[in-house]
């Protein structure tokens, strides 16, 4: 068969030691999933005392950078690149001119075809899976059946007969599966746990959970393989999963009940139409009709996108760069869910992928007080900076990251404390990226007290209530996860 790559609960007592702080701050043929590494990578000097770790990646898309600098540079002591895999030739020849640049002989490089004969050739330990995400299910459940572990993108998987099929393999072999949320690794979530954990709001009753993508960051998805549900599974699988796994981990609960309500409101060609925002072009690339529409991503102007996208068109007929306001939209872009946990706790959850500024903004509710987290990633979305996606500028120029967050405790009877943040220093989700890759390639895993590391029964919990909230905007109706899968 031909694989494609594409692209816990109860209430507290006492609460911590406060110090009051301001705050710092296709588509016709699938393509890799994508994404931005913007931390330097360094190479590492250390010499290897033990067999290392072999890896092989497949979906060579410009996530895949973060893993492939991990394992080539930073773990190199730990970690070693055996493999590629990917229906993209030139996607996998761009990442092996970065593994030579740390001094790597290239990398072998397969096709999807050959997937299971690389396993065994190359003798590989763990597969890396980057792949468009209605695929990760294949090669998931082949690596496990081979005997290999896994390390996979958010989300797991799209849907349910997939996740069981992951579910199943894993029971059955005993290999391990991680989940990649490395937003569990931001240390200012990690914050947000510890005083949950240590019961400073006492039993959480409920959680307030917005979160805003900007006219940058949120337009991207609909450019790309994302704005088919069926690649992607929409939004609330494949970008809120992150945001549904960090409930289920701060509040140590997993969900039982869903409602949603989701639309299509701002991008798509009826409403670009109506709006008077729509341009007569279906990709911005030599498109007349494109100049100066913001919505338009630049994939000349970057150096890392046209050598992964552009220079890689006439393989596959991916197209990177599609007008966020023309036809073959199925994914939401406005989306309210309503969860009740097992632990009673309930949650309401806003996604917005149109907004003018991006950030976040969650709040729990307890029996002896309130917890609010409020974080601005950007501020505003310049002209200059439109036609790129985070994490890449034009010319190759990277923009710094523009972070602040704020965490405020408002205890029953005294007045609001704001709580010391540690500093969420470093590109990748405010650092998550690298203290994650640190825990899964860099050899010694020190003790995880917060619980931050994530399987693939973690992977299943997150994905259900985005599966859940689907099927809610599709029937009107209340969605229990029995009904979807049973854990």
């Amino acid at each position: 068969m031909m694989l494609i790559p594409g692209g816990a609960d109860g209430p507290g007592s006492s609460g911590p030691r406060l110090h009051r702080n301001s705050s710092a701050a296709l588509l016709r043929t699938p393509a890799p999933t994508t994404g931005a590494l913007t931390a330097s990578a360094t190479h590492s000097t250390a010499t290897p005392t033990a067999r290392r770790t072999r890896y092989a990646v497949v979906g060579l898309g410009s996530r895949a950078r973060m893993f492939v600098r991990a394992i080539a540079s930073t773990h190199a002591a730990h970690a070693e690149l055996v493999a590629f895999c990917d229906v993209n030739s030139t996607r996998m020849q761009v990442h092996n001119r970065t593994a030579q640049r740390f001094g790597l002989p290239p990398v072998p490089t397969y096709q999807p075809r050959d997937f299971r004969s690389m396993l065994e050739r190359e003798n590989v330990d763990t597969v890396v899976v980057s792949t468009i995400d209605r695929t990760h299910d294949e090669y998931i459940v082949a690596a496990l059946h081979a005997g290999r572990d896994l390390v996979t993108e958010k989300p797991m998987t799209t849907d349910a007969d997939r996740c069981r099929r992951i579910l199943d393999a894993q029971a059955e072999t005993g290999r391990a599966v991680t989940v990649t949320f490395n937003y569990r690794y931001n240390p200012v979530h990690a914050k947000v746990r510890e005083v949950i954990a240590d019961g400073a709001i006492g039993e959480i009753g409920s959680v307030h959970f917005e979160w805003l993508l900007d006219t940058r960051h949120g337009a991207d998805y609909f450019r790309r393989w994302h704005r088919d549900k069926t690649n992607s599974g929409g939004l609330m699988v494949h970008k809120a999963t992150h945001h549904f796994d960090l409930v289920n981990w701060w509040i140590a609960s997993s969900p039982q009940v869903v409602f949603g309500l989701g639309k299509l409101f701002f991008y798509g060609s009826a409403n670009g139409t109506r709006r008077e925002l729509a341009r007569p072009y279906t990709r911005a690339h030599g498109a007349r009709a494109a100049a100066g529409d913001p919505f338009a991503l630049n994939l000349a102007g970057s150096p890392i996108l046209r050598a992964l996208y552009l220079d890689a068109e006439h393989e596959d007929g991916y197209h990177r760069d599609q007008n966020v306001f023309g036809d073959g939209i199925t994914i939401e872009d406005d989306m309210t869910v309503a969860v009740r946990y097992r632990s009673g706790a309930t949650m309401s959850y806003h996604l917005t992928a149109y907004s003018p500024w991006e950030g976040y903004h969650v709040a729990f509710n307890g029996s002896q007080g309130r917890l609010e987290l409020d974080v601005v990633e950007s501020s505003f979305v310049d002209a200059g900076t439109a036609a790129t996606v985070p994490g890449e500028a034009l010319h190759g120029v990277e923009a710094p990251p523009e972070h602040s967050s704020r965490l405020t405790m408002r205890r029953h009877w005294e007045k609001p404390v704001e709580i010391d943040l540690p500093e969420a220093t470093g590109a990748g989700h405010g650092g998550g990226d690298a203290r994650m890759l640190a825990e899964i390639f860099g050899g010694q895993r020190p003790a995880d007290l917060l619980g931050r590391s994530s399987t693939h029964r973690d992977g299943a919990q997150s994905l259900l209530t985005g599966l859940a909230a689907n099927r809610s905007f599709e029937t009107g109706l209340p969605v229990h996860m029995d009904e979807i899968l049973v854990l």
